[in-house]
């Protein structure tokens, strides 16, 4: 879940903030030498980092609740719930129907046909070249990134858990050293955000954090490593539960995010400090005082499936079923254990009869000797009420029917529909809930794209090459943002890159009744077509026209 942007102390680009240094103004470099200055009279390295230090355990205090409730959730996911109620009996049966488990691979299923894809707008038409020069990079940095697989974890992590977390920076690496954005997946239980925040930009600090062991820190922080202290409580949430290693000691790499404001300048700043064993290892302000991201925002977008009151984290779908997945699994104990008891008779044997008990329980014997036979009688478990299995079934199907995974969403009908039209308009009405989710989606995504723009802005100083959509390949840098200096604003908007198999079918069958009935012409409807190797086909349709028309020309002339 943690991703690390790569140490500040060897950061390659100069950032405006850098570059400019030299030729600040009296006001700037007054600006500078007062943070600086302010940094050193509050408090030192040692008074800050134990401040942090302390409010992360405020956080870490907190956050025992929630990362329970995360624990859980996973368990219901994975269906070892059963855990959670202590057994009656060693023999007692524990049946599972993974209800949870497959709603939210359904749903899951669902939202990966709504994969977002960025298309970026200029405030301008005349930089129309520059916007669609843009989307490709962002198209570009996505792949490099693999953010296909960044946003399944985002699902799982927002329909499971309720809440799934990006985050938007810039990895030095990436395009060979050349540098780019991206987007990622953090982990919801390696992230804690203000307990008493509701939006995140009002929180005093994020805390992201990972444990690695002591040979990771001595790698990279070897001038600090003797300093580090052992820490006695790491967080066990997001250890694995199955693989143990024998030799676990590790500390926390603790990264804070604060976000100060300015009164002066009624601006705010972003900083960022690295923490480990109780010792400062970065520290953002010593290379970026004005603030590591020039938007001053945190660099992290929150979705939620549903809302929590006072909180800027949300539920999910194992919050919302856990008791109907809990019952229903009860009574499907209850079941199991009637027809476990049915399945072997009883025998009533009274004292006046005269036979022995044992004697009766020996298969073996062909002759039992007794007093008298009416003192023995066979009894049978009385069978369950019919109901109650209907009932258990009923609540599974709650479960689906309310959370929108339904038949008609799997594309399963009844009743004879067969007409790619008629299907795709049954599963759009079964998809509401879905789209509702994508939308949500897509506007913590459009946002994260307007930051990873700014971002781009602010440390594309080498050019790198891009290839357009036309197969082009085109340059691309920071100054072509900028237009005299003065920075061109984009819009975002979001479109869905992948299409549900049955609206594309009622899409194109939309298209061949049009060529049928002669408004639309063949060329037009082939190029309007959705489905793979339409560009080949419109490659070789335009060669044969020009063949065409070259062999009319050559016969004109004859």
């Amino acid at each position: 879940g943690y991703k690390d942007p790569g140490s500040l102390g060897t950061f390659p680009f100069m950032t405006k903030q850098t570059k400019g240094i030299t030729n600040m103004t009296n006001k700037d470099t007054t600006l500078v030498r007062d943070i600086t200055s302010r940094k050193s009279q509050v408090k030192s390295d040692e008074e800050e980092t134990a401040m942090l230090v302390e409010l992360f355990e405020e956080y870490r205090s907190a956050y025992v609740p929630e990362w329970d409730r995360l624990a859980k959730c996973d368990r219901l996911y994975r269906c070892e719930h059963w855990d959670d109620y202590p057994a009656q009996s060693a023999n007692e049966p524990m049946p599972v129907t993974p209800v949870i488990q497959s709603t939210v691979e359904n749903v899951m299923a669902e939202l990966s046909e709504y994969y977002p894809e960025a298309v970026i707008v200029a405030d301008n038409p005349k930089y129309e070249n520059a916007a669609k020069l843009l989307s490709a990079v962002i198209r570009e940095n996505h792949i490099a990134c693999n953010y296909e697989q960044e946003f399944h974890e985002l699902l799982y992590d927002l329909l499971v858990g309720g809440y799934c977390v990006q985050e938007i920076g810039y990895d030095r690496e990436q395009n060979g050293g050349l540098g780019g954005a991206y987007i990622r997946h953090v982990d919801n239980r390696n992230i804690m955000f203000d307990p008493t925040a509701v939006c995140i930009e009002d929180c005093r600090a994020i805390f992201k954090f990972e444990a690695h062991n002591y040979s990771w820190f001595r790698m990279h922080y070897p001038e600090k490593v003797n300093l580090m202290n052992f820490d006695e409580h790491l967080l066990k949430n997001t250890a694995d539960n199955v693989l143990r290693p024998a030799h676990d000691e590790k500390a926390l790499l603790i990264e804070c995010w604060l976000r100060e404001y300015d009164t002066d300048t009624d601006t705010y700043r972003i900083h960022m400090i690295k923490i480990g064993g109780g010792v400062k290892l970065e520290d953002s302000r010593d290379l970026y005082p004005c603030g590591y991201y020039e938007h001053g925002r945190y660099p992290f977008t929150i979705t939620k499936l549903f809302t929590r009151k006072g909180s800027c984290l949300g539920y999910g779908y194992a919050d919302m079923f856990e008791k109907q997945q809990v019952l229903s699994d009860k009574l499907d104990q209850i079941i199991i254990k009637n027809a476990l008891m049915a399945s072997h008779n009883k025998m009533l044997v009274s004292s006046a009869s005269g036979f022995d008990v044992n004697d009766l329980r020996d298969w073996s014997k062909e002759v039992h000797k007794g007093e008298n036979i009416n003192g023995i009688k066979w009894f049978s478990t009385a069978p369950l009420p019919s109901y109650i299995p209907e009932y258990a079934e009923r609540m599974r199907q709650s479960v689906r029917d309310e959370s929108g995974a339904n038949d008609f969403s799997r594309g399963n009908t009844t009743g004879g529909v067969i007409a790619a039209s008629a299907i795709a308009a049954l599963i759009e009405e079964s998809t509401k809930r879905a789209r509702n989710i994508a939308k949500r989606l897509h506007n913590a995504y459009a946002e994260a794209v307007r930051t990873e723009i700014e971002t781009e802005r602010q440390f594309a100083f080498y050019t790198r090459m891009i290839n357009a959509d036309d197969g082009e390949r085109l340059s691309f840098s920071g100054l072509d943002m900028a237009d005299d200096d003065m920075p061109i604003e984009f819009k975002v908007t979001v479109k869905v890159q992948r299409e549900n198999r049955f609206s594309v079918l009622a899409h194109n069958e939309t298209i061949l009744n049009l060529v049928d009935r002669g408004m639309l012409s063949p060329d037009v409807g082939l190029s309007m077509l959705v489905f793979d190797g339409r560009d080949e086909a419109l490659q070789k349709m335009k060669q044969k026209v020009q063949e065409n028309a070259g062999r009319n020309k050559t016969a004109i002339e004859v």
